[in-house]
């Protein structure tokens, strides 16, 4: 499904990431795991065409990310708040993304009700603009919309930041739900290794923007990481 071949990415003569081959499997829940400056964001970056690449390329089902357009029907993001729309309800945000997705109000509104318990009460109603939610909030506004359309590629960066632990839970239980889709590819990037491996078949690990680390999941994974990371 999404393909790295010698990808790098350099600032001003630093390079920030550096993979040279890394193949994604289609139906794949992918973790990537890595401190600060690790080059997660940058990779994410990469894969959605928000930045160049200095080196190399990313096919996402057999699109080059960089060269064409076909690939974004198929893909579903959510980085941060900057790919919200503050000054739209959420309820005006997620019909925008439905018509983008091709779909209409009734399909949306069932997504939506599927994931009642998920917005906790706090979303939909609410009559307030998303930029007046808090962090948390936003965040459960920009996870859910990814949602629509059914895309088979959804990247989630730092899904786990600033949700509560009840949040946690019903976001681990949904990308668990859509993992076991042998069609949808889920990859989530975090700094809480335990909730990555919880929802992860696999795990690549960065340092100073390489990989150091590609594991399938098991019940040694998580003591694996955290041995890595407390050198």
């Amino acid at each position: 499904m999404i393909q790295v071949t010698q990808l790098s990415k350099s600032y001003n003569g630093t390079t920030v990431l550096k993979i040279d081959n890394l193949e994604i499997k289609k139906g794949e829940s992918f973790g990537l795991v890595g401190n600060n400056g690790a080059g997660k964001t940058t990779f994410f970056s990469l894969l959605l065409d928000l930045i160049q690449p200095s080196t190399g390329y990313i096919k996402n089902n057999t699109f080059q990310v960089d060269k064409t357009e076909e690939w974004k029907p198929l893909t579903a993001a959510f980085l941060d708040e900057t790919f919200l729309i503050g000054y739209l309800t959420p309820e005006e945000y997620f019909y925008f993304i439905g018509d983008l997705r091709g779909q209409n109000k009734a399909d949306v509104d069932a997504l939506l009700v599927k994931h009642t318990e998920f917005f906790n009460g706090e979303i939909l109603n609410s009559k307030k603009y998303i930029r007046d939610f808090s962090k948390g909030n936003q965040k459960k506004v920009g996870i859910i919309a990814t949602l629509i359309g059914n895309p088979e590629v959804i990247i989630l960066d730092e899904p786990f930041a600033n949700l509560d632990p009840t949040t946690q839970f019903r976001l681990k239980k949904i990308i668990k739900d859509l993992a076991s889709d042998p069609n949808v590819t889920i990859l989530v990037s975090s700094h809480d290794l335990q909730h990555t491996v919880e929802v992860s078949d696999r795990i690549v690990a960065l340092h100073k923007g390489e990989v150091v680390k590609d594991i399938q999941t098991s019940t040694e994974t998580l003591a694996e990481l955290e041995t890595f990371f407390a050198v």
